[in-house]
């Protein structure tokens, strides 16, 4: 089983905590899950969501830099584009989903945004 360093870190502060070797903690941890399906499932639903979340708000950042150059290229020529207000509202709105997505990466029983 293959672990990058913070991963490893996590477990071993949680092998270290219960008084259990790496090895018998990740044993331990993967029965108890195999046990449980139904909440294992759902941990695992629930990143997958944030992740598809991730994906739609890259894809919603880019095309709010597309608008955001398109609008300093207006500014720059002496016109305020009419559009400018909305695409600033929608960068701060994905700025706000992508930290809430976040935390749910981080902290899985964070709440979600309101819709």
């Amino acid at each position: 089983m293959r672990l990058s360093e913070r991963e490893h870190e996590i477990v071993a502060a949680g092998a270290e905590a219960v008084g259990m070797s790496i090895a018998g903690f990740l044993a331990h941890s993967a029965l108890a899950a195999a046990r449980d399906l139904d909440r294992t499932a759902a941990v695992i639903a629930t990143q997958q969501d944030t992740l598809a979340a991730l994906f739609a708000l890259q894809r919603q950042l880019g095309h709010a830099n597309n608008n955001l150059n398109q609008a300093a290229r207006a500014l720059n020529s002496g016109t305020y584009p009419e559009d400018l207000d909305a695409t600033i509202a929608a960068v701060h709105s994905a700025v706000d989903n992508l930290r809430h997505a976040a935390a749910r990466l981080t902290d899985p029983h964070a709440e979600r945004p309101a819709a």
